[in-house]
C-alpha cells in the first residue's frame, strides 16, 4: 500500500500537476506577449551569458616586470595578478598629484 500524503502538506492553491494539465502547458514565449507585450518578453527572454558586466572594467594590457617580482608575485599563489594591480593601485593612489605630465619624448637627465 502506498504512502499516505500528510494533510498539512496538501495546499488547495497549488495543486498536483497532472499529465492533463501538461497537455494544455503552453510555452513562455506564447502566454508571456498577451500578459506583457512582445518588445518586453523580447528582454525578457533574450539570453543572458556570463557575469553582469562591471561598471568599471580592467583592461587588457601588456608589462614587462622584472624576474625577481614575477617570481615573488607568482610564489604567492593563484590571484597573484591582483595583487600586482593592488600594489599598482595603492602607489598610484599615493603618488596622485605628485606625478606631473613629462613631454612625449623628453630625454632623461642624469637626475631623474
Amino acid at each position: 500500500m502506498g504512502k499516505r500524503p500528510n494533510p498539512e502538506l496538501i495546499d488547495d492553491e497549488n495543486p498536483e500537476l497532472t499529465e492533463e494539465w501538461f497537455a494544455r502547458a503552453r510555452p513562455a514565449t506564447e502566454v508571456l506577449p498577451e500578459l506583457f507585450g512582445a518588445e518586453a518578453v523580447a528582454h525578457l527572454l533574450k539570453p543572458k551569458r556570463g557575469r553582469p558586466p562591471k561598471a568599471a572594467r580592467k583592461r587588457a594590457t601588456n608589462i614587462r616586470l622584472s624576474p625577481e617580482v614575477l617570481a615573488y608575485f607568482r610564489a604567492t599563489g593563484p590571484g597573484w595578478q591582483t595583487r600586482v594591480d593592488e600594489v599598482l593601485k595603492a602607489h598610484a593612489a599615493r603618488g596622485a598629484g605628485k606625478v606631473q605630465a613629462k613631454r612625449r619624448g623628453a630625454r632623461r637627465t642624469a637626475g631623474t
